[in-house]
């Protein structure tokens, strides 16, 4: 019996070496996943190692009146508070696991008087106290312990996600308002340059035998269009101001800022190799290690299909003695081991096993796809700076052509020329769009160096 003893344990023990296993990083696709945004082969061939990415945000984002913004969205946003305020939770839960290698204690004082017909009451008490330990032998309480440093990683990940899209949503905002100003501005000169338009054409038809009245109708209903414009655009800078006040969590208000032409954003996009994202980027990493917590739970639910063993120890001061009340009390001491092995559970134990197994799968596919999504995100802000930097020039140049135009044809309206009405509204018209055009480009440019900014993980710093 004593040998059969022994060579079941070692079986026993044999069998449970698997449930010690590390989670070590799977195999994931990660070639190519960025595209070159001018390149004909289709994949950035990036050779560079230190990443856009990876500059703390002031060296990114050095307007100082941005830079105050950024730090009171960091310190008052709800959203970033209530992240810190879940890690704090999750780190309990994390104690919690850690503290279930230790024994338990409990101490349960009793006293009891009794008295039969009448006689003497007799008086006992127990002063007992009592440690149960779980021994950890088949990694039972070691998977959830790892599974629990495993989410307090990913949920620390995701509070740096949440500061992430602070940042680039506080820059976004910013340069937003910027922009509007900038096209507020070009709308309200604009304007005087149509009113003027408008007043010639007024004082020629009055003057000029043969100048119609619909072109200095035409020309006060172009006056009002880009009054109507400019009111539309003073109405988006007032909601956006709302919204960044709500991003650094306070009431809607106006926001100080600088001016546009001043921003300067760097211009060297060093992305860094693809293999970077897996660990600049915190909500890949987060995903990761949600991966890596489903190969502990799925450890965990291996463990539950070798036995339970369990050490009860109890030490008690009692003057109860058996049949006798004995005074002063004497010590009672007990120990007991248990051994539960599983062995019919309704499939319970099978189907949790193969539920893990499945929510690891499901990980997998989620880290991929995160992987596939961070490519497809810094290809994406890559050719929208590129096309944006390019469209920019030529709206700036269109914008001096038009220019030239407005002046041409206001001079020949004023003389006795064939110029129309028409011509000098249209070139009017022709250069606001291109002016607002050649603005909007800008701003792109900027966005896009945010946004890549934040596909590449940017914000931890």
């Amino acid at each position: 019996m004593k040998k059969l003893m022994i060579f079941m344990s070692a079986a026993l023990l044999l069998s449970s070496c698997g449930l010690y296993n590390k989670y070590e990083r799977p195999d994931v696709k990660t070639d190519g996943i960025v595209r070159d945004p001018v390149s004909l082969t289709d994949t950035l061939a990036v050779t560079d190692t230190t990443s856009f990415g990876n500059m703390p945000w002031r060296s990114v984002f050095t307007d100082p009146q941005l830079q105050e913004l950024i730090q009171q969205g960091l310190d008052h946003n709800p959203d970033l508070l209530n992240a810190a305020l879940n890690v704090k939770m999750v780190n309990e839960a994390l104690k919690v696991a850690r503290l279930a290698f230790l024994p338990s204690l409990v101490l349960g004082p009793q006293g009891t008087i009794a008295s039969f017909d009448g006689a003497k009451a007799s008086q006992t008490y127990q002063l007992p106290v009592s440690a149960s330990w779980n021994v950890d032998l088949f990694g039972n309480l070691l998977s959830v312990k790892r599974s629990a440093q495993m989410q307090l990683i990913a949920t620390k990940d995701y509070q740096t996600v949440v500061k992430c899209n602070i940042i680039s949503g506080i820059a976004n905002l910013y340069y937003t308002l910027l922009m509007l100003d900038r096209q507020v501005e070009i709308v309200t000169d604009m304007e005087q340059l149509t009113k003027e338009t408008w007043e010639k054409m007024k004082f020629m038809h009055e003057n000029r035998v043969g100048y119609r009245s619909t072109a200095v109708q035409s020309a006060e209903a172009a006056y009002y269009s880009v009054q109507a414009q400019k009111v539309d655009l003073l109405r988006q800078i007032r909601e956006c101001e709302n919204s960044l006040s709500l991003l650094l969590g306070q009431q809607g208000q106006t926001i100080q800022r600088g001016s546009f032409a001043n921003q300067s954003l760097p211009a060297d996009l060093a992305t860094g190799v693809s293999i970077q994202l897996l660990n600049n980027r915190a909500d890949v990493h987060a995903q990761e290690m949600a991966l890596a917590q489903c190969f502990y739970d799925v450890e965990t639910a291996r463990s539950r299909f070798y036995p339970n063993i369990t050490v009860t120890g109890t030490a008690a001061f009692t003057n109860s003695g058996g049949g006798a009340i004995v005074n002063p009390g004497k010590w009672l001491l007990s120990a007991v081991g248990s051994l539960v092995q599983p062995i019919f559970q309704h499939g319970q134990l099978v189907a949790g096993l193969k539920v893990a197994k499945a929510k690891y799968e499901q990980a997998y596919n989620n880290w991929q796809n995160t992987v596939l999504k961070a490519g497809n995100e810094v290809s994406n802000a890559l050719v929208t700076y590129n096309s944006s930097a390019e469209k920019a020039e030529l709206d700036g140049k269109r914008v001096k052509v038009l220019t030239k135009n407005v002046e041409d044809t206001r001079r020949l309206m004023e003389s006795s020329s064939n110029t129309t009405y028409l011509e000098v509204i249209t070139a009017q018209s022709n250069l606001l769009n291109a002016e607002i055009a050649e603005v909007t480009d800008q701003f792109n440019k900027m966005q896009a160096v945010v946004n890549l900014y934040l596909a590449l993980g940017g914000g931890a710093k």
